[in-house]
């Protein structure tokens, strides 16, 4: 009896729920009983009324099935209308304002990767990485700094050596330090020798002749290199202040790199800091005072060039060399000009 009781509780809230179900399923077997049950058991006329009974049964249980059927269809009926009339009909605005949350995922990311100005590289070969990635396929590179010691020694051959091989159109802006401005001369050298004044990795120490050297050799090698490649659109600006950052820009990136050869920042072209020092460069360009690079065709240069070569380049561009300075000072200068020693490859 307890067993029945509690089988009882289990289905009664199943079967008050789904009356019309439990009834016909309840009919439904009443019906096979009546079905197996002998005739006589109803009587003289037993089949008759057996027969009967079972026909009305089955009649009540499809009466029961199509009551069932036609509830359910009127519960799914709201539904259905709340599925093609709200969430089918809301399906192109939700598409749309997903596109809209993609855009300004988008957005967001460029916002974001744009605010990473800068990043900072630790050590000489993360900045000759970056110079090296800087200079590949670049057409143009933008150059401020001191005296343009690493420009002479490195960038410039290599870039003009890249181009060269692929009969590639090449623009570089140089802008270095006025080498008849005995004033900032001094100043720069001073700068230099504050921070140390041991020789650094050309094996030379900093003095005011040894900065307007370096400028004049980077004036040389700029008139060199454009007698020597047709496709090379070469200008130098001569700044009378100096900087203590030196700039780099390629088509690809920005770096700036400071006295410490371990330290140096960059980045990539696009970016907020990337187009800004572009600017700045080309402004400050356009501010120092300009060499005559268009005369190159009228002070031609051998692959060697000899003192009085050099001695008439300066002469003839308006930035002559000092009086006091002799044949072994030329010479000097052509060396730096044509066989610049990368001061970071120690």
């Amino acid at each position: 009896m307890s067993r029945f009781m509690a089988a009882w509780r289990r289905t009664a809230p199943w079967a008050a729920k789904n009356a019309d179900g439990a009834i016909a399923l309840a009919l439904a077997i009443v019906v096979g009983v009546l079905g197996v049950m002998p005739d006589e058991v109803f009587g003289p006329k037993g089949a008759e009324v057996q027969s009967q009974l079972v026909s009305a049964a089955t009649l009540l249980i499809l009466a029961l099935v199509a009551t069932a059927l036609l509830r359910d269809r009127a519960r799914q009926a709201p539904v259905e209308r709340t599925i093609t009339s709200g969430a089918l009909a809301d399906l192109p605005a939700r598409l749309t304002r997903l596109d809209e949350i993609d855009t300004l995922v988008a957005g967001t990311r460029k916002a974001l990767d744009a605010l990473q100005l800068v990043r900072v590289l630790g050590s000489r070969q993360e900045i000759a990485q970056a110079h090296a990635e800087a200079r590949k396929d670049t057409t143009r590179w933008s150059f401020k700094g001191g005296t343009g010691t690493y420009m002479r020694a490195v960038t410039l051959p290599e870039c003009v050596a890249a181009a060269r091989r692929v009969k590639r159109h090449l623009t570089v802006r140089i802008e270095v330090i006025d080498p008849t401005d005995a004033e900032v001369c001094e100043t720069y050298a001073h700068y230099r020798r504050s921070l140390s004044d041991a020789p650094d990795g050309t094996g030379e120490t900093w003095t005011t002749d040894r900065v307007r050297k370096e400028s004049y050799a980077t004036i040389l090698t700029a008139f060199w290199h454009r007698q020597r490649y047709g496709l090379l659109d070469i200008g130098v600006g001569l700044s009378a202040t100096m900087t203590t950052f030196r700039w780099d820009l390629s088509a690809t990136r920005l770096i700036m790199t400071v006295e410490d050869p371990n330290r140096a920042m960059t980045a990539l072209a696009g970016t907020f800091y990337y187009e800004n020092c572009d600017t700045e460069l080309r402004l400050s360009f356009e501010q120092a005072r300009r060499v005559p690079l268009e005369m190159y065709k009228k002070v031609p240069l051998s692959d060697e060039p000899t003192v009085e070569e050099v001695q008439e380049l300066f002469a003839r561009i308006g930035v002559p060399l000092p009086r006091s300075y002799n044949e072994h000072d030329v010479v000097d200068i052509a060396r730096k000009a044509l066989r610049a020693v990368n001061p970071y490859a120690s």
